[in-house]
């Protein structure tokens, strides 16, 4: 890719994903965040209260697995142990209240969602939805559903199915170790690694490098009113700030982490040869004027003119001189 396509191309997709973060313009009604054991949603889960808290956008949040609420929530409904209207209603009065506010609703896991009401879920969080409210929902891909014995349900699409469909933006969080360890064995073209449940070990759960603190690897997937979609790897690396402020992780591009960058092998191997060489491949100053003062035999031929290809040899003493072979 030309340098200046890639510049456009970073440029444009770094305010994009600001532009998701911090909720501007109603760019994305329905956020989903797809994670998994290997790499939680919750780090960007944060980043988005932390920006709307700045943005001074309203937070609701929908507990159905969080204990404690986050200090950039603004109203906590505990979703545990309430019947569905019960806390739909808590959901919809809070809503109502200061309708004109730019509101962010969050829905910490949609996967019990999912298990009571398959079938009315599209329609319960399309109500959610206003002109002034965006949706924000977490949905754990790990965790199995249960198979439907109906008739309809078996050939009605799977609950990550509708989600995707109805989504505007999708983040798939991956940890960063795993990615970079992919990367390096496709660089060898080895075969690339699995982690976690897909190692199908018996026990294993979490492989090593999962949920690290160094940073999250997000694949984002956006799609504009226009219908055209946007896909784009970003790593999001956490700042070191004053937890009392309304500190901000740091966004670029997957491809120009500094860990996954590609290797210059060419490079790598010049710089192996220069350092692990035995002997000297350069030329002292002596050897230099020597060569330089050698006169070939060619020389002598492009003095004179019109002499064609004549060769010219100068006999030693040692040579043996034949009048026969001479004369031929």
């Amino acid at each position: 890719m030309a340098p200046t396509s890639l510049q456009h191309r970073r440029t444009h997709n770094i305010l994009l994903i600001s532009k998701l973060l911090n909720q501007r313009d109603a760019s994305s009604p329905f956020t989903l965040i797809l994670d998994s054991l290997e790499q939680s949603g919750r780090p960007l889960l944060a980043e988005f209260l932390s920006r709307a808290k700045a943005a001074k956008v309203q937070t609701i949040f929908v507990s159905l697995e969080t204990l404690r609420p986050s200090r950039h929530v603004d109203v906590f409904i505990r979703a545990w142990g309430k019947t569905p209207a019960e806390w739909r209603k808590e959901v919809v009065d809070a809503l109502k209240a200061e309708p004109t506010q730019r509101k962010l609703l969050i829905i910490d896991c949609l996967n019990s969602l999912a298990a009571i009401e398959a079938a009315s879920l599209p329609a319960l969080l399309s109500s959610f939805i206003t002109p002034s409210t965006s949706l924000l929902a977490v949905y754990h891909q790990d965790v199995p559903t249960l198979a439907s014995n109906t008739h309809d349900d078996a050939y009605s699409p799977s609950t990550i199915t509708l989600l995707k469909y109805l989504a505007t933006t999708i983040f798939t969080a991956h940890s960063l170790h795993h990615v970079l360890a992919r990367k390096a064995a496709r660089d060898r073209s080895h075969a690339e690694p699995v982690f976690g449940l897909q190692e199908g070990v018996e026990g294993g759960i979490q492989s090593l490098g999962a949920n690290g603190v160094d940073g999250v690897v997000l694949e984002m997937e956006h799609r504009r009113k226009s219908g055209r979609g946007v896909r784009e790897w970003y790593c999001m690396t956490p700042t070191s700030g004053d937890p009392s402020e309304h500190s901000r992780a740091t966004l670029s591009l997957l491809e120009d982490h500094s860990s996954y960058l590609p290797v210059d092998n060419t490079a790598a191997a010049d710089s192996d040869s220069r350092t692990e060489s035995t002997f000297e491949l350069g030329l002292t100053e002596k050897q230099r004027r020597d060569r330089e003062g050698v006169v070939l035999p060619y020389f002598d031929a492009q003095k004179g003119g019109g002499d064609g290809g004549r060769i010219l040899y100068d006999m030693g003493s040692e040579d043996d001189f034949d009048e026969e072979e001479d004369e031929i």
